[in-house]
């Protein structure tokens, strides 16, 4: 039962840094979009946090799959495939010549992620909060049982 609290711990800390660098991404993309900041700073800035947050991404939801955990697998599991098809296609960093041109799509498909990200953070919380009641109880229990306070 501890082990399935290690698990959530995990994926809270996990959904937290995909949430955060897909907001530092979209809000990288915005300040392009304002010109606030120049296409070179701002790919470079985006492409220096693709690669962890596909690795992040794809180990969360590797763990999801390996305990068993198949509804936020399935949740997870399209964003996935779609970062090994980025990534396999060589099509996952933001190229500054071509910036402009795929604005709005790149912004559509982080809002897109993040909305996913948001949706299994509150069912990690869920689910952290749950094991760590039902840890506590059964631990709870069972000094009361051996007769230790």
């Amino acid at each position: 039962m501890a082990w399935e609290l290690l698990l959530w711990l995990y994926a809270f800390a996990s959904v937290i840094a995909l949430i955060a660098l897909t907001a530092y991404q979209l809000v990288n993309l915005s300040d392009l979009e304002f010109d606030y900041i120049n296409p070179y700073d701002s790919s470079s800035c985006i492409n220096a946090v693709v690669v962890p947050e596909f690795m992040v991404q794809g180990i969360l939801c590797a763990s999801f799959l390996l305990t068993w955990h198949w509804f936020p697998f399935l949740i997870m599991a399209p964003i996935t495939y779609c970062h090994v098809n980025l990534f396999m296609n060589r099509r996952h960093l933001i190229d500054v010549t071509e910036i402009f041109r795929l604005l709005n799509g790149e912004k559509k498909f982080r809002i897109i992620k993040i909305s996913v990200y948001f949706s299994i953070f509150v069912i990690v919380i869920y689910r952290l909060v749950m094991s760590a009641v039902l840890l506590l109880m059964d631990e709870g229990f069972g000094s009361l049982e051996s007769g230790i306070f």
